[in-house]
């Protein structure tokens, strides 16, 4: 009985888990060295990066918000995303 707990409870946390980064550990020492526009970028974004992300669809989308909400501007958010690119992609 306490095996068949053990082993449901563990399927559970499994199951719940949040899903794991190929690298995220690379990518924030990458995210690290970027300029200030590219790291908000990179942190507006990594919590929606996944293994199946279209990262230059999401990547734009975020700088847009960004560049809407007024913290980045427009002339800095394509040199600060892709700047912040190669970074993400090491998180997918």
């Amino acid at each position: 009985m306490r095996y068949m707990l053990l082993l449901s409870t563990t399927a559970a946390v499994v199951a719940f888990a949040p899903p794991s980064f190929a690298d995220r550990a690379a990518a924030d020492a990458c995210a690290a060295k970027l300029p200030s526009d590219a790291k908000l970028i990179y942190t507006a974004s990594i919590g929606s990066v996944t293994p199946s992300s279209n990262l230059p669809d999401l990547i734009r989308a975020k700088a847009r918000d960004l560049v809407m909400g007024g913290k980045l501007s427009r002339d800095a958010a394509q040199p600060a995303a892709q700047a912040a690119g190669p970074c993400l992609k090491q998180a997918q």
